[in-house]
């Protein structure tokens, strides 16, 4: 069973996210187990402090090391965990990363806030930085819940038919083939015959030719990799 740790200030806010849909029945099928923590559970300060100014100046807090070194090193069960702070600077996530992160038994998920954290965080601490694309979020809680369900539906046994993770957009570089459901008209708009053969090597030869179609079409770049 994958475990995963979560360090935020505002942990609160995966509650309505975890308690819902293919996520929720993960963790009750205990295919994966998912505990939120308060990083300001692990400062040393009477007043949980998070974040002070950095040194030689410059806008907004920086948050200290202390509480994320204290508070991985209490969490990490298992040598081989992966500790992964979400920032902008963090690889680009993206399905193949996620089927690797869906192999490890612990992540430990660093939320950071404010203008980052300390330098020797990210030097000396973490194993993985990750982003989910070029833009600045108020914080890392987002990002992490998005690690959190694309791992959680690649987990074996989380999703019912095991061929969906494999036919979905990405999977192979490509984009999704078109899908259609009944009726087979709707507003004069017809779903291609193809489709209502009933010969199914002729629907796959069609689905990967729209594949390639559609990834040509909106995403060329991923042809490249």
């Amino acid at each position: 069973m994958l475990e995963i740790d979560v360090l935020s200030i505002f942990p609160e806010m995966f509650k309505g996210v975890l308690e819902q849909s293919i996520i929720k029945r993960a963790q009750q099928k205990k295919k994966i187990k998912i505990i939120l923590h308060d990083l300001r559970d692990f400062t040393t300060d009477k007043h949980r402090k998070v974040d002070d100014r950095p040194f030689g100046g410059g806008p907004g807090m920086v948050m200290i090391a202390q509480p994320i070194f204290d508070g991985v090193e209490k969490l990490k069960r298992r040598k081989d965990a992966e500790i992964i702070l979400l920032c902008p600077q963090g690889a680009t996530f993206n399905q193949k990363l996620a089927g690797q992160l869906a192999l490890k038994k612990q992540l430990i998920l660093i939320c950071p806030h404010y203008e980052g954290v300390d330098e020797r965080v990210r030097e000396h601490l973490v194993t993985m930085e990750l982003s989910i694309g070029d833009y600045i979020l108020t914080g890392g809680e987002l990002p992490a819940m998005v690690v959190i369900d694309t791992i959680t539906r690649l987990l074996p046994g989380v999703l019912g038919n095991k061929q969906s993770t494999k036919e979905e957009s990405f999977s192979g570089n490509l984009l999704e083939y078109p899908q259609y459901t009944r009726p087979s008209e709707f507003r004069k708009l017809k779903v291609p015959p193809i489709l209502l053969s009933g010969d199914h090597e002729k629907i796959e030869e069609w689905q990967e030719a729209e594949s390639l179609k559609k990834t040509k079409k909106k995403r060329p770049d991923l042809l490249n990799r």
